[in-house]
């Protein structure tokens, strides 16, 4: 016992001040923004994390900025954009997205019209303020994607000098109760695209296509030489989960064969945490490069019609690494406070 006792005070004279009890320190509490689906997070160089989320009337664009991800929760936000009274980008706005490109900001969004709610497409707006919360939001337009059909949760990434588009589209072609697939293109533009549309995922596995056959939300991830791209599948109940792609960073990104989908989910429901219905998630990072994956889920299981629920919250947790390089996103967390040393379970995916 003696022995055990002497290790203890060797290990503590040699740690680093404070390392011992750091890990037990929580980062946040989750949930981190109620009544916000489809959050994302911009970490930008002025060290403030930058949020947008659907809103629970999707009828406008908000904006906060916090320090740590952790203050989002009580950051004030600021409508930094309505919809259109009629006509075009009149109708539900949805998903919105706050990217730097080029020294300018870009928001990416879903919109709707005045006379069809559903008429979705893809919106970009453009602010060149140093701060987003200033400035003026100047609309862009549409973005053809070449199909005149429901679009929405555009995302963009670039990778060895070329900006990406990525989204979710219906492909008119296709069977009637296909909603959503994932598409890719490359940008010429940060509001345009250039060259043709490039499908890299339908729904074909059953739990891409329970209440719906959906893929959606696309978000990226670049990291160990690979490109992941996880996106969302089947209805917003319970069944909500996320797959994943994966390509070489070095592979032609347009070619679909350069694609790996996972036969699995690899994020989903967890009944014994509480957390129903994880999904369209965004990836962040903290100050030191660990890496954080935000989604939205609820914590009771939803009744009736999951749309007219209104309390899909927002939630964060660290992203875990396998050895082979791939992310192990493990299960949502239990809401309270979330430390860096209790690390997710594993999701068992291999």
């Amino acid at each position: 016992m003696r022995f055990v006792a002497l290790l203890l005070l060797v290990a503590l004279a040699l740690a680093p001040a404070g390392k011992l009890c750091a890990d037990s320190q929580p980062l946040w509490t989750n949930p981190l923004v109620e009544q916000r689906a489809d959050g994302f997070v911009y970490r930008h160089t002025d060290g403030y994390y930058y949020f947008m989320a659907t809103v629970p009337n999707w009828d406008y664009l908000e904006l906060r900025r916090a320090t740590t991800l952790d203050g989002l929760r009580d950051a004030e936000p600021k409508t930094i954009w309505n919809r259109h009274p009629s006509g075009p980008m009149g109708g539900f706005i949805w998903a919105p997205e706050i990217h730097f490109i080029g020294g300018k900001w870009f928001i990416y969004f879903g919109a709707g019209t005045s006379e069809d709610n559903w008429k979705i497409r893809l919106y970009v707006l453009e602010n060149d303020s140093d701060n987003p919360l200033e400035g003026d939001w100047n609309e862009k337009g549409q973005i053809d994607t070449g199909m005149d059909s429901f679009a929405l949760d555009p995302t963009t990434f670039e990778q060895d000098g070329q900006q990406y588009l990525v989204w979710a589209q219906k492909d008119p072609k296709m069977k009637s109760d296909v909603h959503s697939n994932i598409y890719i293109a490359k940008m010429d533009t940060p509001w345009s695209i250039s060259g043709s549309a490039v499908m890299l995922s339908t729904p074909k596995y059953p739990w891409e296509c329970v209440r719906c056959k959906v893929n959606e939300g696309p978000e990226v991830l670049q990291k160990n030489g690979k490109i992941f791209i996880t996106y969302s599948a089947s209805g917003i109940g319970s069944e909500y989960c996320l797959g994943l792609l994966t390509a070489d960073a070095k592979a032609d990104l347009l070619d679909p064969q350069s694609w790996v989908k996972s036969p699995v989910p690899v994020f989903k429901s967890s009944p014994e945490n509480s957390q129903y219905g994880p999904g369209h998630n965004a990836f962040t990072s903290l100050p030191d490069g660990t890496d954080v994956m935000m989604y939205h889920d609820r914590n009771y299981e939803v009744k009736g019609d999951p749309l007219n629920d209104k309390n899909r919250h927002e939630r964060a947790q660290i992203v875990n690494w396998k050895a082979d390089g791939t992310p192990d996103f493990g299960v949502p967390v239990p809401d309270g406070p979330y430390s860096p040393g209790v690390p997710a379970p594993s999701s068992g995916n291999k």
